[in-house]
């Protein structure tokens, strides 16, 4: 009993309380209604007499009862229940009535915390008990067989039916609510999810990136160290500017790398922490090419341009332009680790109005690259950035074993077709 007391709310214990009063109070003043309509409570128990204490003590079991109406609610609305032919048998008469307070509660609380279709055997025996305590109260009246036996079911239906239709309307609420909270839930996971894989994205772009410019720069590096090695004895002066060129590309790497960090940044205007970047475009592939060739490979670049002279970049936006740029760069350095000494040439084709095409060919390896050598994801991040960007890329062998990456951009809007 004490344990089942500790797991009854305060709730609980005001709702058992607030039924007890008002059920006694309404037995309290039967006398009063007696003298008002004397017909109406005829048959009641007379206060003081054994009937009416009687009717006391059903009152507050029952309404005590709702103390454990969440714990046990079967238990208690079958109890609730069994107090009216109880009431019945000890004479509460009309008054026998007031034992609906208690009860509406308990099968209002049964229907809210289990489901009727599994209690039907339980509803059942709850209407059977209310049906017998009525009819046996009214066959002791002036009531036809008729009349009480109508009577007592329209106390079934009542009792029964109009807790349940409350309760059904307060579930259905209750589980509106719970769905509702479920698909915000949900809508925040998969928010989550969407935030998580565009994390995903913006690291493998990172990575892409620092991939292609530390390569391009760090392999103009070794190779030229590689020639300082072979030239510090032989020629110092020509070592001397070998020296000077591995400083240019370490701090062109640098710069290269602060720019990719400034544009991961966030943007802070009065500090002004976007100044200096430099985004990559067609038009500094001309210095690309000077770059690379003056660190000891052999580059050629040429550009196929319309009669009307446009810029290359007609119709190009910022992103595909970046992409062509690392293409280029990524081929060179692929070129250079894979193919020593081979001769390269980058051609740029603007004839295409509706398509602007960029190739690198490197002929074929005139000694074995380094056996220390390893593939890594260049092409990779030119197919990311080509599908990025819509455009198509090309990458094999040719027929005189060497190599060829060609990077078809489609225009914005085609020029010169008007």
């Amino acid at each position: 009993m004490a344990g089942h007391l500790a797991r009854a709310t305060r709730g609980d214990l005001l709702v058992a309380s607030a039924c007890a009063v008002l059920s006694l109070a309404m037995l309290v003043l039967i006398p009063l209604l007696e003298q008002a309509d004397p017909a109406a409570v005829d048959g009641a128990p007379a206060p003081g007499g054994a009937a009416w204490w009687a009717s006391v003590v059903v009152l507050l079991v029952q309404s005590s009862a709702l103390v454990w109406r969440r714990t046990h609610p079967e238990a208690v609305a079958a109890l609730s229940a069994a107090a009216v032919p109880v009431g019945a048998a000890v004479g509460m008469g009309p008054a026998l009535g007031l034992t609906s307070v208690a009860l509406l509660v308990a099968v209002y609380t049964l229907a809210t915390l289990r489901a009727p279709t599994r209690h039907r055997p339980l509803l059942v025996l709850i209407g059977v008990l209310i049906a017998s305590g009525h009819l046996a109260a009214a066959l002791r009246t002036d009531l036809s067989a008729g009349q009480a036996v109508g009577t007592a079911l329209l106390q079934v239906v009542s009792l029964i039916g109009a807790p349940l239709l409350v309760a059904a309307l307060v579930v259905a609420r209750r589980e509106a609510r719970t769905a509702s909270a479920d698909r915000l839930r949900a809508l925040a996971r998969e928010q989550e999810a969407l935030i998580q894989a565009a994390v995903a994205r913006e690291r493998t772009a990172m990575a892409r990136e620092l991939h292609d410019i530390a390569a391009h720069h760090l392999t103009g590096i070794a190779v030229m160290s590689a020639a300082i090695a072979g030239q510090i004895d032989t020629d110092p002066a020509a070592a001397k500017a070998s020296v000077g060129e591995v400083r240019r590309q370490s701090t062109a790497v640098l710069r290269d790398l602060r720019s990719l960090v400034g544009l991961l940044r966030d943007q802070d205007e009065s500090a002004g922490t976007t100044t200096g970047v430099r985004v990559e475009t067609l038009a500094g592939l001309p210095e690309l090419v000077a770059g690379v060739t003056t660190s000891g490979q052999d580059v050629g670049l040429t550009v196929l341009g319309p009669a009307d002279g446009r810029s290359p970049d007609a119709g190009i936006g910022p992103l595909a332009q970046l992409a062509a740029y690392r293409m280029v760069q990524e081929a060179l350095a692929n070129a250079a680790r894979h193919a020593p000494g081979a001769r390269c040439e980058v051609e740029v084709d603007d004839r295409d109005p509706a398509a602007l095409e960029v190739t690198v060919r490197n002929g074929p390896a005139p000694h074995p690259p380094d056996p220390g050598g390893r593939g890594g994801l260049g092409l990779v991040g030119m197919r990311e950035r080509a599908e990025l960007t819509g455009s198509r890329l090309e990458a094999g062998m040719t027929p005189d074993g060497g190599w060829l990456v060609r990077l078809s951009i489609p225009r914005a809007e085609p020029v010169g077709t008007s």
